[in-house]
């Protein structure tokens, strides 16, 4: 297994390698200059010369991403040129709400959509495996902005059961932060569900038309013993694929749901950081947007053995 995870995470460094090179490169193509975003309008050309000489702009690209990749490798990403803070500290602060709400909401679609994929296969072709496919294939339409915002003026606005304005962190009062992550949890899980529910439904049908599956059956086990023990692990491999996919790129960065919402999260972060040409910032969050992606589709991979004992860590 140690040997296993050793591989993989060698293969990892030529994909962070690339990464790293196009995050670089995609920065400099944003129009606008950054010292000129830090002094304004009104600076003269000394003033922003000597600028660009503190950030390192004046240098050649290559000798800034090879500068910019030596402190990225060492754990410093520089400093945000609006704030003046460290961007690991930003990206480490603002990812642990974006985590929260992520891991909180893909865990629920992860649940609803295995049970309802799962019971849908099994009575295909019923009232309920329609309704089933029709609730999946509707909330694949719907926009995760239009859903949030209908849930802002539903429980916000109309009904006021929930706050829908800022945000208080669970340092002020734990009780109140949550009340705040009930909607955009809320909008995840109903977005993410139905794509997780359609791979569900179509793993377990594929599953429930093989050999062992009827041999079960005629052995004389309940249908809950035959979905639960002999379906579902390995009806729900694909879907966990699917899963850490979902999760990686939900991980990275929800802009649309925390700006719909007014979280300050890793999303948002970027999204602002974009605008002021923040050029440390957006690098260091395009870089841990890969680093995350790469970690939980791994983390993943080593958890297919615990689903289906074909597939072993060789």
């Amino acid at each position: 297994m140690l040997s296993y995870i050793l591989k993989r995470l060698l293969l990892t460094l030529p994909t962070l390698s690339l990464v790293s090179l196009a995050v670089f490169l995609l920065i400099r193509l944003i129009p606008g200059d950054p010292a000129l975003v830090l002094l304004g309008e009104g600076a003269d050309a000394a003033a922003l010369a000597g600028v660009r000489a503190d950030l390192g702009l004046d240098h050649p690209l290559p000798v800034q991403f090879v500068s910019w990749l030596q402190h990225a490798l060492r754990g410093d990403l520089g400093r945000s040129i609006v704030s003046g803070e460290p961007v690991a500290g930003l990206i480490l602060q603002r990812f642990g709400l974006t985590a929260a709400v992520v891991l909180v909401a893909v865990t629920a679609a992860t649940v609803i959509a295995a049970s309802a994929g799962l019971i849908a296969a099994w009575r295909r072709n019923s009232a309920i495996d329609l309704a089933v496919v029709g609730a999946a294939t509707v909330v694949l339409a719907i926009p995760s902005f239009w859903l949030g915002m209908v849930l802002l003026l539903l429980f916000g606005l109309k009904l006021g059961w929930l706050p829908f304005v800022g945000y208080i962190p669970f340092s002020e009062s734990a009780m109140q932060a949550m009340l705040f992550l009930v909607m955009p949890v809320m909008t995840l899980t109903i977005t993410e569900s139905g794509v997780l529910t359609r791979m569900m439904r179509s793993s377990s049908i594929d599953v429930l038309q093989l050999d062992y599956v009827t041999h079960a059956r005629a052995k004389g086990l309940s249908e809950r013993v035959v979905l639960t023990r002999h379906v579902f692990p390995n009806a729900f491999a694909p879907t966990l694929t699917l899963v850490g996919l979902t999760l990686g790129h939900l991980l990275g960065g929800i802009a649309v749901i925390e700006t719909v919402f007014t979280l300050p999260g890793l999303g948002r972060l970027m999204v602002d950081s974009v605008l002021a040409r923040d050029y440390p910032v957006v690098q260091g969050c395009l870089l841990f947007t890969a680093v995350v992606y790469v970690v939980v589709n791994l983390l993943v991979d080593l958890c297919y053995p615990l689903f289906d004992p074909r597939v072993t860590a060789r």
